[in-house]
């Protein structure tokens, strides 16, 4: 029998609904770029290769900037950090909307990225520090459900967008959300702690910001057909600064990241879950678009109204996902989750079109289990840290989803480019395949988590 969670004050409600208002700019812009690849390509009269950077590209610049999460946040107060990161990340998508050329675009989405990269796990830090371990679940439900939102209403607004006036308006919102956030903000975030003592670990930011773009860029410039020995090189050398990263981490007394949380099994397993779950998201809203445009016929709105099925199942499972995540164990609920985004998965790789009702069925069914699979992963991931590891812990987690999300969307183009002149009719079933690994993948880490609530483990 389980006890009942703390009763959670409104006050922190409201820090949950704000800080997810950030996290929900951070998310709709990695989802509504997707379903405007079509259409940029088109306007700049670029190829897939290089528009996808427009996506992947945000992608890598948010786990580049995540490292310095940590040190910015103790020497600033995660308070403050935030609400800058906010200011930094409207002016970006300004920027992006005023773009003339894919370069100038994908300069600009990586600057929207280096903000949002910060952003999020800052939002994280001041929630999970103000926050009881039992509140966790259900306030990461309200995050989450914020989150949701942007797949849920971001791809059938940013449909109509597209096709009645531009591409260049989906960036163009991110303003008044902002805006409202920041507002908020100044009223009802709590200060944070700040340390003028706070030194940041200049070895292990060269060798981690150098490591992360080369692994990615060279996995990226392989995953399009583009296999030279200058992409080759690349890769390597990534893989390499970024072990050599681990090495350090490990054996300096001020990391730039707690790299040991990682020797922590529950810890472990819980952020290789969101890793995974976020490569099968990621990759998911890149493909789903395509397939649903070029396979399909479909126009920019109707994908985006498609799309908006799988947020809307993340978004009405996430409320009872936290509220049970509290009250029983992470575990049995990110398990459940694992389970429907494979079955979920399964159907798309048939070469045979189903009927748009069951499509829309299915991606429901592939949204819920999207948020049944992370959000308690999250939740247990802090749960196995004290509050001084705190941001230490939402760092990694977040490096790995973004990670995970940057190396599923290099897996997709992959699969398409690959098998589209080799075997064209069978690019979408290998694309899928590959999506149906990533799920399986999440659901065998999920047997790891923590078989019941954590006290902020030493």
């Amino acid at each position: 029998m389980s006890l009942s969670p703390p009763q959670i004050p409104g006050q922190l409600w409201a820090v949950a609904a704000i800080t997810g208002s950030g996290a929900f700019m951070a998310m709709l812009d990695s989802t509504i770029a997707n379903l405007a690849l079509e259409a940029i390509r088109s306007d700049l009269a670029a190829a897939l290769p290089l528009v996808q950077w427009v996506a992947t590209g945000y992608l890598i610049a948010l786990a580049v900037s995540l490292p310095l999460t940590g040190w910015l946040g103790r020497r600033f107060g995660y308070d403050r950090l935030w609400k800058g990161c906010v200011l930094g990340f409207v002016l970006a998508s300004i920027i992006c909307a005023l773009a003339q050329t894919v370069t100038q675009l994908i300069l600009a989405r990586c600057l929207q990225g280096v903000a949002g990269g910060v952003m999020v796990p800052a939002g994280q830090a001041v929630l999970a520090s103000a926050a009881k371990r039992r509140q966790l679940g259900r306030l990461m439900g309200m995050v989450g459900f914020a989150i949701a939102l942007g797949p849920a209403l971001g791809p059938a607004f940013g449909g109509i967008l597209i096709d009645t006036a531009s591409w260049r308006w989906l960036f163009l919102i991110n303003v008044p959300v902002g805006a409202a956030a920041l507002i908020g903000a100044a009223r009802l975030v709590p200060p944070g702690k700040r340390s003028s003592e706070a030194r940041v670990d200049l070895r292990g930011l060269i060798l981690i910001g150098l490591g992360l773009p080369l692994l990615l860029y060279g996995a990226a410039e392989i995953g399009s057909s583009d296999i030279s020995m200058l992409s080759v090189a690349t890769l390597v050398l990534g893989v390499g600064l970024t072990s050599v990263f681990v090495f350090h981490a490990v054996r300096t007394a001020d990391p730039l990241i707690d790299i040991a949380l990682l020797l922590r099994p529950g810890f472990a397993a819980s952020v290789a879950t969101a890793g995974l779950t976020g490569a099968a998201m990621y990759g998911g809203l890149l493909l789903l678009p395509i397939y649903l445009q070029r396979s399909l016929g479909q126009t920019p709105t109707e994908a985006g109204l498609m799309l908006m099925a799988m947020g809307l199942g993340s978004a009405c499972i996430l409320p009872a996902a936290g509220a049970l995540t509290d009250r029983y164990a992470p575990r049995g609920i990110s398990l459940s989750g694992g389970g429907l985004l494979v079955l979920a998965t399964i159907p798309f790789v048939s070469s045979e079109p189903f009927a748009l009702p069951a499509i829309v069925l299915v991606l429901v069914i592939r949204g819920a289990g999207l948020a049944l699979a992370q959000m308690p992963a999250i939740t247990a991931a802090y749960g196995e840290v004290d509050q001084t590891r705190t941001a230490d812990a939402a760092t990694l987690i977040n490096i790995a989803q973004r990670l995970g999300g940057a190396l599923g969307a290099i897996a997709m183009v992959a699969a398409l480019e690959q098998f589209s002149v080799s075997a064209p009719g069978t690019s979408y079933q290998v694309a899928f395949g590959a999506l149906i690994i990533i799920s399986f993948g999440a659901l065998l880490a999920a047997t790891r988590i923590a078989a019941s609530h954590q006290r902020g483990k030493r």
